[in-house]
């Protein structure tokens, strides 16, 4: 019987036509526009209970049992600010070395009981306090609040482990000297804040750190760490009446001296910014890289500005940011720029950054400058105000979806003495800011006219351009430059 051969010759290019159909199809149409951000939506967060121990200790409990997890955090209420000069960095070592070792525990030990109860313990420094906390299931919260109470109450400071620990920290700050934007954040801090309490690096500088001893150590912890000056903050599978037993088993009977600790005296309250700009720049040859940012004071942490001062900083930061897309996308000068609003207790600061090549430094300097002042000026349409707003409240929720992050929000709250209820008030305050607020805030508090410009780089490449556009410019070889003086200069020798 004779077969009939099946012909597939045409049948391959059926399926490439029904592709290139589509293809093309799709090639015509239009993109379509990213739909505009949806209403928001309010989320009332459980109210925080409050108690005070007889021995001065505020606790706050927060409750939120959706998963069987708490996190807890114990708050000294100083932080870097109150390091004497000479020895600045010792709160943060202080900080940083309570979970090394206490009396009756090494650092391994430690380590040890709390993986062996599944969590996880930090403690370390920052500006305004000093932290330790602890995250656990909700079922071994009780051995987990006894390590971090022998932490805090106990700590042994021993000599092999503060030479350790400062090592580290020189070894840091070493390869930090060696990046032209942390070399900037060190020098913009002085140029905002001369020789006041913040104008120093947070973890000390190479000097300092030699000269911290055990004796500063202790007289940190003597002087800070007591119950009167502490805040203990307790969220997650945790009711009120828990949370307070638990306060009570294991620090009810801690004592300290009962004696206010007065932020004026140690000078936080002539803590204070200054207006007067300048025009520095750090010349590092070998920097393949410039990093520019400009810096001026800002606002505190409790002032009536603040929801103006946050959006007004989500106009100018973020990807969709205007200098960013002044700077990256639509220049391509840099992979990213931004800026930050730092509240504090008793001061704060606005920097926008951004690092480029040596060459187009002063001009990334000037188109810095030129975005922060139309921020005042200019047009700042709802689409754009609305799409920020977007940003700022789902970065806001996204920061609270875990009770750590709960917990961060109302220990922050409750260390700058901050309502409670500005958790919940939050989307609506930042709805409720207009175009002519951020126009009123950055003609307020972001003027260029008293804004400082840091540039650190290569200054054979920039310096002559940046000349043009700002005449007095300081000029500071990065093997002169000196992290402990608000001049930023080591001093001549008279010799």
């Amino acid at each position: 019987m004779k077969t009939t051969p099946m012909k597939f010759g045409t049948l391959p290019l059926l399926p490439i036509a029904i592709l290139s159909l589509a293809v093309g199809v799709f090639a015509q149409a239009p993109q379509a526009t990213p739909p505009p951000p949806a209403a928001p939506r309010t989320v009332q967060f459980p109210k925080p209970a409050e108690k005070i121990l007889p021995n001065g200790l505020r606790v706050v409990v927060v409750q939120r049992s959706e998963m069987p997890l708490i996190s807890s955090q114990l708050l000294i209420k100083s932080g870097g600010e109150v390091d004497p000069a000479e020895v600045s960095g010792a709160a943060d070592m202080t900080a940083a070395l309570l979970t090394r070792g206490t009396t009756t525990r090494s650092a391994t030990q430690i380590a040890e009981a709390i993986e062996a109860l599944g969590g996880s313990i930090n403690s370390g420094g920052r500006w305004d306090s000093s932290a330790v906390s602890v995250d656990v299931m909700s079922s071994r919260i009780g051995p987990a609040m006894e390590i971090l109470a022998d932490v805090v109450r106990n700590p042994a400071f021993k000599d092999e482990e503060i030479d350790r620990l400062r090592r580290q920290y020189l070894n840091n700050l070493k390869v930090s000297l060696g990046q032209p934007g942390a070399i900037a954040r060190f020098a913009a801090a002085r140029v905002v804040y001369g020789d006041g309490p913040y104008g120093h690096p947070l973890s000390g500088t190479p000097e300092s750190l030699s000269r911290i001893k055990r004796d500063d150590i202790l007289k940190v912890h003597g002087t800070f760490y007591r119950p009167g000056n502490a805040i203990l903050v307790i969220g997650g599978d945790v009711s009120a009446e828990s949370g307070f037993a638990l306060a009570q088993k294991y620090f009810g009977d801690w004592q300290g001296d009962p004696t206010t600790v007065m932020l004026d005296s140690l000078a936080l309250g002539q803590t204070s910014t200054t207006n007067t700009p300048r025009v520095l720049v750090i010349d590092m040859p070998d920097a393949g890289q410039a990093a520019v940012m400009a810096v001026r004071s800002g606002i505190n942490r409790n002032s009536p500005d603040y929801f103006r001062g946050i959006v007004s900083n989500s106009i100018l930061s973020g990807y969709s940011g205007r200098l960013n897309w002044e700077i990256r996308v639509k220049r391509g000068l840099s992979y990213g720029a931004g800026s930050t609003l730092d509240m504090r207790r008793s001061a704060g600061s606005f920097s926008a950054s951004a690092q480029t090549k040596n060459e187009s430094g002063a001009e990334v300097a000037s188109l810095t400058l030129a975005e922060i002042s139309k921020l005042a000026s200019g047009d700042l349409p709802d689409t754009e105000l609305t799409t920020r707003k977007a940003s700022l409240n789902g970065g806001f929720a996204r920061g609270l979806e875990t009770t750590g992050g709960l917990v961060g929000q109302i220990s922050s709250l409750a260390i700058y003495g901050v309502n409670f209820d500005q958790l919940n008030q939050f989307v609506g305050s930042v709805q409720a800011v207009k175009a002519e607020d951020v126009k009123s805030f950055a003609a307020t508090h972001l003027s260029i006219d008293s804004t400082s410009v840091i540039v650190v780089g290569d200054a054979r490449k920039f310096l002559p351009a940046l000349q043009k556009a700002f005449p007095q410019v300081e000029v500071i070889k990065v093997s002169e430059l000196d992290l402990n003086s608000a001049t930023l200069r080591h001093a001549v020798s008279k010799n």
